[in-house]
């Protein structure tokens, strides 16, 4: 025997009560349109009906692809008792954000003592937000002019994080960025 398909609608009309309120002159009356009730049409298709199947297929093809995300990983600043350093992680849509702004909303901590008092706020004029980028230089920006100004005798590796853009919209990897001590600022 053979298999065949077939698809199969069918028109029901239903009895839905009516509650549709008419305003004339001020004075509300409810409508009834053609007695209590009202009919409604509605179509039902079968799942397996060629044009079900065709819906979901481009359904699924029109489905934006993920976005590239860049993982980051900050390296704390000073040794825990056993030696280790603590490690706190974030990821961030690639070229959506600043440094600065992904460690500020994941409660990172960036500044130093003095930092958390006497920073400006993401404008890249006091240099307290200074980190190392210990892997994933790749996936950042270059280094702007307002880094190269602060920067300019500090190693190659260290960037100022309210100036660092994570990412380039394009590219998806992992980033290690170690959290610097005052004192070596």
């Amino acid at each position: 025997m053979a298999a065949t398909s077939s698809t199969s609608t069918a028109l029901f009309s239903l009895a839905i009560p009516s509650s549709r309120v008419v305003s004339t002159r001020g004075h509300r009356k409810a409508s009834s349109g053609s007695g209590p009730f009202r009919a409604a049409r509605i179509r039902c298709s079968n799942a397996a009906s060629p044009n079900a199947s065709a819906g979901a297929a481009s359904a699924e093809e029109a489905a934006p692809p993920p976005k590239p995300q860049i993982d980051l990983e900050f390296v704390g600043p000073k040794a825990d008792a056993d030696g280790s350093f603590p490690v706190d992680r974030a990821a961030a849509g690639s070229g959506e954000k600043l440094l600065r702004d992904v460690m500020v909303e994941n409660k990172i901590e960036l500044y130093a003592a003095y930092g958390k008092v006497m920073n400006c706020g993401g404008g890249g004029s006091c240099g307290t937000c200074i980190v190392e980028i210990v892997d994933g230089k790749e996936f950042l920006n270059e280094r702007t002019n307002t880094e190269n100004r602060y920067l300019k005798k500090k190693p190659e590796s260290w960037r100022l994080a309210c100036q660092t853009i994570v990412g380039n919209k394009e590219n998806s990897g992992k980033v290690v960025v170690q959290r610097l001590p005052q004192w070596k600022k």
